[in-house]
């Protein structure tokens, strides 16, 4: 790429696609190219053609997509598989059409089976069953990379597929049902800690910058209404914490920074051909993105209360699904390709809750 290149980011304000645009403008690039999903529905076919038409970017970056934790997941299935596919189908068929000189789609480390040895290594992808819980967003993202890497086979092209860990960051979704283990622990405990020691401005702010669909109004709700949407639909008490699951899963988290990070040293450095090299039958071109260290979810939580300063009771409601046990990637691959993370998980939660507690300042 060059410093001018035209360059689209797919899905440029969320927590993947906001961490590279920001790299990118770090390094110097000066032709990006963002639309917000108001701007651009990327489900939308005739929508997605026209903006790659008129457009004509050089490069993608196809961070875009339907994502949540494994309350999502396992609830909103059917929209779990069928937006991702469409989201990926346009964008990468465009991509195609047009002749884009390189493409790096997103995916999740979910892509490999529930049971597959451990560390995760690229080579077991679609040797058994995938974990149940996230079944279709998986499906979605196998579907994904094996476009890009079906497309370069037939048509020559140079799309290149990561998968990154569970990511965390500034910009993350922080929704108390629908976001991912670590953004919904600090909020939980964030709500907690004001709950603890009676700060009903803190606790209005955070519903008034994130409202939650059971109080209409966080300014004139009751304190009353508001503890006990909080402890009866979430969890949430001044004395306890309720997580789901039993604690016991291992899993790993990567910066999103340092994701980025590894987005564009992918597109600057590194060629679906250099993927390929010494295959008689090509596949399994994709790579993997973590830090290859891991972290119990019950050790986690400890890590996120401490950090905020929540001094109550951490419970685990193990009647609740655990997912995949263990998911610990292993990036061998991408580090023997010149990239390594940098943030390790202690710097990262205070990282994070600091720019959690900025954000709502700010609002």
């Amino acid at each position: 790429m060059n410093k001018n290149s035209r360059i689209y980011v797919a899905g440029h304000r969320g927590l993947v696609g906001s961490a590279i645009w920001r790299a990118l403008e770090a390094k110097g690039y000066t032709n990006l190219i963002g639309r917000t999903h108001a701007e651009l529905d990327l489900m939308d076919y005739s929508a997605v053609r026209a903006f790659f038409e008129a457009e004509l970017p050089e490069y993608v970056f196809l961070a875009a997509a339907f994502v949540g934790g494994i309350m999502a997941n396992n609830t909103l299935r059917g929209d779990f598989i069928f937006k991702n596919l469409a989201i990926q189908q346009h964008v990468i068929g465009e991509s195609k059409r047009i002749g884009v000189k390189k493409l790096l789609f997103l995916g999740s480390t979910c892509i490999y089976p529930a049971n597959a040895p451990q560390p995760l290594v690229e080579s077991s992808l679609l040797t058994s069953e995938l974990e149940y819980t996230n079944e279709p967003y998986a499906i979605a993202k196998i579907a994904g990379l094996k476009m890009c890497e079906s497309f370069n086979l037939q048509y020559g092209t140079n799309f290149i597929s990561v998968m990154p860990t569970n990511l965390y960051g500034p910009g993350d979704n922080f929704h108390l049902e629908h976001s991912h283990v670590l953004p919904a622990m600090v909020r939980k405990f964030h709500l907690a800690h004001a709950l603890e020691h009676g700060d009903w401005a803190m606790i209005r702010c955070d519903l008034t910058r994130r409202p939650i669909s059971q109080i209409a109004d966080a300014q004139s709700a009751s304190e009353r209404e508001i503890s006990d949407v909080l402890g009866q639909r979430y969890g949430i008490y001044a004395n306890r914490v309720e997580l789901w699951g039993s604690g016991r899963p291992m899993r790993e988290f990567l910066w999103s920074e340092d994701m980025a990070q590894a987005c564009v040293h992918v597109m600057e450095h590194i060629d679906f051909s250099d993927l390929t090299y010494g295959q008689t039958q090509v596949r399994n071109t994709h790579l993997n993105i973590g830090t290859g260290r891991e972290i119990s979810i019950a050790e986690l939580a400890h890590l996120v209360a401490q950090t905020v300063g929540y001094t109550g009771h951490i419970a685990f409601d193990s009647t609740k699904p655990d997912g995949t046990m263990r998911k610990l990637t292993d990036p061998s691959k991408l580090n023997s390709l010149g990239w390594h993370h940098t943030v390790e998980l202690q710097e990262g939660v205070p990282l994070l809750y600091e720019w959690y507690c900025g954000d709502l300042a700010e609002s």
